[in-house]
């Protein structure tokens, strides 16, 4: 039967891609270039990704997926679209123009 050939092969191929694609790591919207963004992402070309980069670089790192959607040109179904391939890494080092906190015993002793 030809019939239930075609649809036996579709099926494992439908399964195979469903598995990968649930082996594939997300990538962190906070370290990612955009390249990878426009790569990984659904509904995001190279203009979209750079944009975030963009956005990453002046406004900070996004603190949630959810974030993203504050991007110019993306919405919030775009960020939905993307929720599985995409994360935002607590503890991540990354690099801002915000100066690090300084513990009281930094602070300059005066005279008296």
């Amino acid at each position: 039967m030809k019939f239930s050939t075609v649809t036996l092969k579709s099926l494992v191929l439908a399964l195979l891609l469903t598995v990968s694609a649930q082996a594939r790591e997300k990538v962190d919207i906070n370290t990612a270039s955009a390249a990878e963004l426009d790569q990984v992402m659904v509904n995001v070309g190279p203009a979209k990704a750079q944009a975030i980069i963009d956005h990453r670089q002046a406004n900070g790192p996004f603190r949630s997926v959810e974030e993203l959607a504050l991007v110019r040109g993306i919405g919030l179904k775009t960020v939905e679209r993307n929720r599985d391939l995409i994360e935002v890494r607590a503890g991540a080092a990354i690099t801002t123009n915000r100066e690090p906190a300084r513990s009281p015993a930094a602070k300059p002793i005066g005279r008296r």
